[in-house]
């Protein structure tokens, strides 16, 4: 007797859909066949689930190896060519070779790739990006470059340190930014392979970090970083066998600052799709669930951040029990940072949750919408973006860093 599987393979092909073997791709019932795309082609051994799953023209799954598929939004002309994609969007031309490990939270906008064997989970690459082989970069953003021959890049064997000795997780990465990122006219970022990036830190474009580096610092100047440069910290770096406390804090100010940083990077991100990207991204129905898909990655990435900081914000007070513990009290600069976030964070929490309300610099946005609004790109999003006017381009830069300030300015420490 026929599965339901079967029956949606079958409808698919009727459709348009091409699948070279129906009777090995597995497709759950909850799956609209309206919500796949003709033209899309499905290889063997491939397995589509949940309700949200969007699937948009001359997408292709499966080419390398099968792919798992769960309620994923996808643009037009993706290739998932091989492994397992959740809760992820994947905006035009966007190409992940075999191997991929994508979780939830995690948005590639348009003809960002990746090598084989990548894991990503709150993960945001702008446009261009490119990410090599056999890399862990999970709870990071990355910008940067103007064109798929100039382009940000992540070398083979890199990975994004986001879990530390004190099991917290306030670690998220900024690799550039969004006020500036999203003009799509900012120098590229370099990061070597075989290297790794120790979050939470910040860096910004024109960064070149060399292959086989562990950096630990923020880069806010472009050029070449140096580690033989990098200032030796004996209590950072302990000898081997030295004293280790988990959970007992020193400063956290850097810390709080990266993250409160990269929040309100993230809701800059927001209003640009909500003003910017909503009337572009309203071609056909596959366009329009890559926008919904988007906007809930953006919130489900703020609402991450602000549950690891309450984690750490949640640890501050062991932290200051084992410094008495120990017979010796904080540096004071150290004590006030931690006592300081325990008292303060119901209301820090209150308002970072409370941040997608913020309009930031209207006369800015209203600048920029009014510019995009003359443009007759025909609402082609890279198009359109590139040639907007230097003016128009820096008020859109100072509108969303206005947003981002909104974050940053609640923490002085």
């Amino acid at each position: 007797m026929p599965t339901k599987s079967s029956n949606l393979a079958d409808l698919l092909a009727a459709r348009g859909v091409r699948l070279p073997q129906p009777e090995t791709v597995f497709i759950g019932a909850e799956v609209s066949p309206d919500r796949i795309a003709p033209g899309v082609t499905i290889h063997p051994g491939c397995r589509l689930t949940g309700s949200s799953t969007s699937i948009g023209p001359d997408c292709e799954l499966g080419a390398e190896a099968p792919v798992t598929v769960a309620d994923c939004q996808l643009g037009a002309r993706v290739s998932l060519k091989g492994g397992c994609f959740h809760e992820a969007t994947f905006l035009n031309g966007t190409e992940l070779a075999a191997g991929a490990h994508v979780r939830s939270g995690t948005l590639l906008e348009e003809e960002a790739r990746s090598g084989h064997t990548v894991g990503l989970k709150q993960t945001i690459l702008f446009p261009y990006v490119v990410l090599g082989s056999l890399i862990n970069f999970c709870d990071c953003l990355l910008a940067g470059g103007t064109s798929r021959q100039n382009h940000s890049e992540v070398g083979s064997g890199y990975v994004h340190f986001n879990y530390t000795p004190h099991q917290d997780k306030a670690t998220a990465s900024l690799i550039g930014d969004v006020p500036h990122g999203v003009m799509l006219a900012s120098p590229p970022i370099f990061l070597g392979g075989q290297g790794g990036l120790v979050g939470p830190t910040r860096l910004t474009y024109g960064a070149v970090v060399p292959a086989g580096t562990i950096l630990r610092k923020d880069i806010l100047s472009p050029g070449l970083y140096s580690p033989r440069t990098a200032p030796a910290a004996a209590s950072a770096n302990p000898s081997p066998g030295a004293a280790y406390r988990t959970g007992a804090y020193r400063s956290i100010q850097r810390l709080i600052v990266n993250n409160m940083v990269y929040i309100g990077n993230i809701n800059a991100l927001r209003a640009w799709y909500r003003y910017v990207r909503q009337p572009m991204l309203k071609a056909d129905k596959f366009q329009e669930a890559c926008l919904a898909g988007a906007v809930a990655r953006l919130t489900s990435v703020c609402q991450e951040r602000i549950k690891r900081l309450e984690e750490l914000a949640e640890k501050m007070p062991a932290s200051l029990d084992l410094a008495r513990a120990a017979g010796h009290d904080l540096e004071a600069k150290f004590y006030r940072q931690q006592r300081s976030l325990i008292e303060r964070w119901p209301m820090l929490r209150e308002t970072l949750e409370n941040l997608g309300q913020a309009q930031g610099s209207a006369r800015e946005r209203d600048i920029l919408l009014e510019a995009l609004a003359r443009q007759s790109a025909g609402g082609r999003y890279l198009e359109t973006v590139k040639a907007l006017a230097p003016p128009a381009r820096a008020a859109g830069t100072a509108w969303l860093q206005s947003l981002v300030d909104a974050a940053t300015n609640l923490w002085h420490g």
